[in-house]
C-alpha cells in the first residue's frame, strides 16, 4: 500500500526535475521515494482466517503425487517492506495491524501521542496509523503506470478516487485497480467496531504495465470473496491446504476477470496470485506452469516448510522453477504462503515513488502532468475520506454502475 501524503509530494514535485538524475531513480522504499510500505506487521504463526468463497474440495485419492524434485532457483530473506518482486511484478506488501475498538470517528480508541501522525509505520502496540491523522490509511495519492492489486484478508478498506467513484471492500475481497494513465485514490481502514477489535490483515502487490498499456483509462474492478475461488485438498494423513486463487486457473476454477489493460488479461501471461494455508503437516503440490515465468513462493508466517526436497527459512521468498510441480510439506505447526506467478515483460522500468514508467524522461512528464491537472482532480470534501459506520460492502464506479456482492 504504497502512499504519499498531499504535502509531502507536491513538495516533492517542486525539486523533481533536479532529483531524478539517471542515477536517482530509484526503488519505491529508497529514502529518496515517497513510499508508503509498511515495515513488517507483529509475527503471525498461526493460520489465518479464510474468507469464504466457491469451495472446490479434492479428496487425496484424486491427488497424483508426481516426483519430489528440487525447483528452487533462488532464495532470498525478507527483510521488512516491501517484498522482493520480480518482473512483471512491482511491489509487495503484507499489512497486518492489530487495531483496537474503533471511535466514534472510526479512528482507534487509544492515544495517538509518541506516533509520527501522517507518517507513522511504528507497529507500536501491533498496528500503524499510516499516514492517517483520524482513521488509519492513506489519504489521496496517485499513481501511473501499473496496477494495484489489494487483497483485503480481514477488516476494511474505503477507496474514494479522482474518478469519482468510491467503494467499501473488505473479508476476503479483492480490489484490482489499473491506475493507467493517471489517477489519485485514498484507502482508509475505518475500524467499525466499538466494543471489539478491528484486526486488518492486507496484501498489495504492484503487477507492471506493458508500454503500450501504460496510459490506458484509469479502471477498477471488484472480486468479491463470494466470486474468488477456494480450494481445499486434503492430502493422504488427512491434512487440509487451503489455497484461494484470486488470479490464476487452479483445478480448472478460473477467478473472477482481471481488467481488461491488465497484463493479467494478455493471452500467455499466465499471472497468478494464490494465498496457501497448510494446516500442521499437511503437504500440497503446486502444479506445473509454463516453462520460463518468473514463480515466487514467499514463506511470510510459520516454523518450517519443506519445499521440494530442501527446507526453506521462514521469512523468505524462493524463486521457483514453473515448469515443475514443487512439493510443499508444512513442519509442526501452521504454514502461510504467498504466490505470485507471471510472464515478465521485459521492458525497461523506470520508478519513482508512485509513477512506473519506462524512461527517466516518462517519469519527469508524470510528475509534470500531475502538477499541472491532478489526475482530474478531487471530487470528495476530504483527502481521506470514510464511509458511515453502517455501510457495508460496496463499489460505485466512475460510470455511476453501483456494484455489491452476491
Amino acid at each position: 500500500m504504497s502512499g504519499i501524503d498531499r504535502r509531502e509530494f507536491l513538495e516533492r514535485v517542486a525539486v523533481a526535475a533536479s532529483a531524478l538524475s539517471a542515477s536517482g531513480l530509484v526503488a519505491c522504499r529508497d529514502e529518496g521515494s515517497a513510499s508508503a510500505a509498511a515495515p513488517g506487521g507483529p509475527s503471525d504463526k498461526a493460520t489465518p482466517e479464510i474468507a469464504p468463497g466457491p469451495v472446490v474440495a479434492v479428496k487425496a485419492e484424486e491427488v497424483v503425487v508426481p516426483e519430489i524434485v528440487d525447483t528452487i532457483v533462488e532464495v532470498e530473506a525478507l527483510r521488512g517492506m516491501p517484498w522482493p518482486t520480480p518482473d512483471p511484478f512491482l511491489f509487495c506488501v503484507h499489512h497486518k495491524d492489530g487495531y483496537p475498538a474503533g471511535n466514534e470517528a472510526q479512528g482507534p480508541v487509544a492515544s495517538l501521542a509518541g506516533r509520527q501522525i501522517g507518517q507513522d509505520f511504528s507497529g507500536r502496540d501491533g498496528w500503524s496509523m499510516y499516514h492517517g491523522d483520524v482513521v488509519p490509511g492513506f489519504p489521496r495519492h496517485p499513481h501511473r503506470g501499473f496496477e494495484t492489486v489489494t487483497v483485503a484478508r480481514r477488516g476494511f478498506i474505503d477507496h474514494s478516487d479522482s474518478m469519482g467513484a468510491t467503494a467499501r471492500y473488505g473479508g476476503g475481497d479483492t480490489q484490482w485497480m489499473t491506475a493507467g494513465a493517471g489517477i489519485v485514490h485514498a484507502e482508509m481502514f475505518p475500524l467499525r467496531q466499538t466494543a471489539e477489535a478491528n484486526p486488518v490483515e492486507l496484501f498489495q502487490i504492484w503487477l507492471n504495465l506493458p508500454q503500450k498499456k501504460k496510459m490506458v483509462r484509469p479502471y477498477f474492478t471488484m472480486l468479491w470473496a463470494d466470486d474468488i475461488p477456494v480450494h481445499r485438498f486434503v492430502d493422504a494423513a488427512g491434512k487440509t491446504a487451503v489455497v484461494t486463487a484470486v488470479a490464476g486457473t487452479l483445478q480448472g476454477k478460473t477467478p473472477p476477470p482481471a481488467p481488461p489493460d491488465s497484463w493479467a488479461s494478455q493471452p500467455g501471461s499466465d499471472v497468478a496470485i494464490w494465498t496457501i494455508e497448510l494446516e500442521a503437516g499437511a503437504s500440497w503440490t503446486l502444479p506445473a506452469a509454463a516453462e520460463g515465468l518468473a514463480r515466487s513462493l514467499y514463506f511470510y508466517a510459520g516454523d518450517s516448510l519443506k519445499v521440494g526436497t530442501r527446507d526453506l527459512p521462514t521469512s523468505s521468498r524462493a524463486g521457483l522453477r514453473s515448469d515443475l510441480p514443487t512439493r510443499l510439506v508444512a513442519g509442526a505447526g501452521p504454514v502461510s504462503l504467498l504466490v505470485l506467478q507471471g510472464r515478465p515483460i521485459a521492458e525497461p522500468v523506470a520508478k519513482y515513488g508512485p509513477f512506473v514508467m519506462n524512461s527517466q524522461a516518462e517519469i519527469q512528464q508524470a510528475f509534470a502532468d500531475y502538477r499541472a491537472t491532478e489526475f482530474g482532480g478531487w471530487p470528495w470534501p476530504s483527502d481521506a475520506p470514510v464511509h458511515a459506520r453502517s455501510q457495508e460492502r460496496f463499489a460505485l464506479h466512475s460510470d455511476g454502475r453501483r456494484d455489491v456482492p452476491g
